[in-house]
């Protein structure tokens, strides 16, 4: 959105609400600011002038000037703060909370004579808009969250977001057909089915509470061998170390479940997983051009020792 969007929507809102003629459309001797001031009144359990100008944005010489005069009015009391007598506790008088319940009043009922213009089924649309509107300029003033970053066992409806998430990633970042989705569905399949809880798990990574990757570990044909398999980080959720903590836990997993190594196969496409797997210790043991999910690859095998001591090695 441009300035100038922003700068005309102002204006159609401004003169929508009629917000800086106050007392005209509510019918009261209070500025928009004086009114502003009031409701934090009304609304606030305890404020001193600090906590005013801070929460509306006041100068501090403006402010004190209002004060005054609602002081005059009989208003509001002003008095030191019992807790630092430098700052100043303002409370409303029981006039001035008539005078705060009365531009209430008024204003629910200027605000609910426009949204009884608007049809009804327009509404909620117009309310998860203005919602919108307040999310995305109140996240613009905060530093950005750290991430939070959990690994949980799966739930029902993970395995098939598994599913649901490899076919749809490969396909668009490496054009895998459906060979490859049918593939991950008996992976899936058999993993549910015949599921060792003692010998072989699965995890889901979540982002900020949303499931952000997965992997695999079950056990292999080969005796003592455990295969990590579908090791995934979706694609918004990248960059936050997801693809190492998932590999990590599947490798002290199967350290823990009494394997002598692990194994796994991929891709020399892969690039960004082969690094991880490189820190992580794997070796890369054999390789062999393939035909697969419509694309000519380059199969890779992986091993890690289990009973060597954890070490990591290069990113590169």
């Amino acid at each position: 959105m441009t300035v100038r969007e922003i700068r005309d929507f102002n204006r159609f809102y401004t003169n929508l609400i009629g917000a800086l003629d106050y007392s005209r459309h509510l019918h009261t001797p209070f500025t928009l600011t004086e009114a502003r001031v009031l409701y934090e009144l009304a609304h606030a359990s305890h404020t001193d002038a600090a906590d005013l100008r801070v929460e509306l944005s006041l100068d501090a010489g403006h402010l004190s000037r209002m004060l005054a005069k609602f002081e005059e009015q009989r208003l509001v009391t002003r008095r030191p703060s019992e807790k630092d007598a430098r700052r100043q506790r303002i409370e409303l008088t029981s006039h001035g909370r008539e005078a705060a319940s009365l531009l209430e009043e008024r204003a629910q009922e200027t605000v609910g004579t426009l949204v009884g213009r608007i049809k009804p089924q327009d509404r909620p649309r117009l309310t998860a808009a203005m919602r919108t509107v307040q999310d995305i300029l109140h996240d613009s003033d905060r530093a950005p969250a750290r991430p939070r970053i959990v690994l949980r066992d799966t739930r029902p409806g993970d395995l098939g977001w598994i599913i649901e998430r490899n076919a749809a990633v490969y396909a668009t970042e490496y054009g895998f057909n459906e060979e490859y989705e049918s593939l991950v569905a008996r992976i899936v399949a058999d993993f549910a089915a015949t599921r060792d809880p003692e010998r072989e798990a699965a995890w889901i990574a979540e982002l900020n509470g949303e499931r952000a990757g997965a992997v695999m570990c079950v056990r292999d044909e080969a005796p003592d061998t455990a295969r990590l398999r579908l090791l995934l980080v979706d694609p918004p959720a990248r960059g936050h170390g997801i693809g190492r903590r998932l590999v990590d836990e599947c490798i002290a997993f199967a350290r823990a479940a009494g394997y002598a190594e692990l194994v796994l196969w991929t891709n020399d496409i892969l690039a960004d997983a082969r690094r991880i797997y490189q820190r992580a210790g794997f070796e890369l043991v054999a390789k062999s051009p393939h035909h697969s999910f419509g694309q000519d690859l380059v199969g890779q095998d992986w091993r890690l020792d289990l009973r060597e001591a954890p070490r990591h090695g290069s990113d590169s």
